[in-house]
């Protein structure tokens, strides 16, 4: 399959407000001409449900890191690191499977990262998988972060496309800040999860919002999953959709999203977020990445 070629993006500011002490019902005792009448109609039509909050969207197009994946073997080591084993307690989730770096569940292949989540018994784990990061080798501090992916499904498949601030090893988890630019539920085909964690609304806490497909699942076919962020917001995307925005005033304790982070992409079996698979999910299952890609 070809790659999606660039697209040009621009810089796009645009506000949303209400329309004040304005009920339709005294619109038309008005005297004002008909077709502003409509005009007003329809501008009400089109803000009603909008929020009396400032919104800022910027698309930056100053490309700074890219792996398209176009090498086949293991992923680019100047790139990408591993987390191996169980973590502690389930990587805090209760997850069951055993992080490897092997080929059998991480590997590049015709132009996708390939990350494979086996049914197996291997180190006291009933499954396998692979969790890539880019500590220490890449982390920034704002701008759009996105990737191209198929996703797997399945009842306890959990894949995900996150991020976590680069001081954690000084500044635990939660301090230290996460943010999910993309998050599934095997079980939920057509659901994604965009959120924040931080001190005082972590784990189930999480300031979080949901996209969902109209009659389309994202394991069957690719979708561009992106934030674009910056000072004081974040704003979540999927295929170029703007479905929600944090800013401070959203979230229940400190803004901790004003410093560097790196990217974890993983695909994890079990946990908190998803439960256990059943009998009647198949394995294996692989999340396809076509390419991840960082602007300024």
């Amino acid at each position: 399959m070809p790659k999606a070629q660039l697209k040009a993006q621009y810089f796009v500011f645009f506000k949303i407000k209400k329309l004040k002490n304005m009920k339709l019902k005294n619109l038309y005792k008005t005297k004002t001409p008909v077709v502003f009448k409509v005009f007003l109609l329809a501008a009400l039509i089109a803000i009603s449900g909008c929020e009396d909050d400032t919104q800022t969207v910027v698309n930056l197009n100053n490309l700074v890191m890219q792996d398209e994946f176009t090498t086949d073997g293991a992923p680019n080591s100047a790139l990408w690191g591993y987390d191996i084993g169980t973590g502690g307690s389930g990587w805090g989730n209760n997850e069951l499977q055993y992080y490897t770096d092997r080929r059998e569940n991480v590997k590049v292949e015709n132009g996708y990262l390939l990350i494979t989540a086996k049914k197996e018994s291997f180190q006291g784990s009933g499954y396998t998988s692979s969790r890539l990061l880019t500590k220490n080798k890449f982390d920034q501090q704002y701008g759009r972060f996105e990737a191209r992916v198929r996703l797997p499904w399945g009842q306890g498949l959990w894949p995900a496309f996150w991020m976590l601030g680069a001081d954690i090893d000084s500044n635990p988890w939660p301090a230290a800040g996460e943010i999910d630019i993309m998050e599934f539920r095997g079980q939920e085909p057509n659901v994604i999860h965009g959120s924040v964690h931080g001190p005082g609304y972590s784990g189930g806490n999480a300031i979080t919002k949901t996209y969902t497909l109209t009659n389309d699942r994202f394991d069957t076919g690719f979708h561009v999953f992106g934030i674009e962020w910056g000072p004081n917001y974040v704003n979540y995307y999927v295929d170029d959709v703007l479905y929600n925005q944090i800013t401070p005033a959203d979230v229940t304790g400190e803004w901790v999203f004003d410093k560097p982070f790196f990217i974890i992409m993983n695909v994890a079996v079990g946990g908190t977020f998803v439960g256990s698979p059943t009998n009647e999910t198949v394995f294996p299952q692989t999340m396809l990445v076509d390419y991840v890609r960082v602007y300024k």
